[in-house]
């Protein structure tokens, strides 16, 4: 059995080396606020239990056991964020920190009738890949708004960012997921963004540009 504190820093070393990064000491110090002494102690206790490859001054990795288990705390997660938002009405902005005390469940026979429950859910509400029962899931083929050209467009299927501020940001303006959007010009002075969205015209900036995700 592991500690909560055990699992959030293997969610966090899973998040911190997608696409084969090694994440460090000083990320993960940074992205769970605590010190790097505190993070070097965790890591100690993780490699112990053969959770993770971990050598001083060179990173850390998870072991095959170590991504099976941040993976099931993802699911957790996203599921939990799904049944907030299409089954109780919360807006995807309220619901980040809720699902973080709710992956902490034990119980996989609930996350499993969870899942069951609402029809295997495929994407949370913020466009992310649920992993099935068996740790698989089906990722989109997304690029950011950044990465495209003057007359591109897509589908909006997912962000990079999931702080509240920004979620509601993205509302107020319109820019949900499944929303068509087209480029229309691209301001050469900042980049900012010129968005058609349902006949609509939008100004993004580039840091947001940077964090809204469409499908290709």
């Amino acid at each position: 059995m592991n500690t909560l504190a055990e699992e959030n820093y293997l969610k966090s070393i899973y998040h911190l080396s997608l696409n084969g990064a090694i994440a460090s000491t000083n990320q993960l110090a940074a992205q769970l606020n605590t010190k790097a002494s505190s993070v070097t102690d965790m890591l100690k206790k993780l490699a112990d239990k053969e959770l993770i490859n971990y050598t001083p001054y060179q990173g850390v990795s998870l072991t095959t056991s170590g991504e099976k288990i941040a993976i099931n705390i993802i699911r957790k997660h996203r599921l939990w964020e799904y049944f907030l938002v299409e089954k109780l009405n919360f807006k995807w902005d309220e619901v980040h920190e809720m699902a973080e005390e709710m992956e902490h469940i034990s119980s996989n026979e609930l996350i499993d009738r969870l899942d069951k429950f609402m029809g295997y859910p495929k994407y949370d509400p913020h466009g992310d890949p649920i992993p099935d029962c068996n740790g698989l899931f089906k990722a989109h083929n997304l690029k950011t708004v950044s990465s495209f050209g003057i007359n591109d467009g897509g589908v909006i299927c997912g962000v990079r960012d999931h702080s509240t501020a920004f979620l509601q940001y993205l509302d107020k303006q319109g820019l949900t997921i499944g929303k068509n959007i087209t480029i229309t010009d691209i301001i050469e002075f900042d980049h900012s963004v010129i968005l058609l969205v349902e006949n609509k015209k939008v100004q993004i900036s580039r840091e947001v540009a940077n964090n809204l995700l469409v499908s290709i």
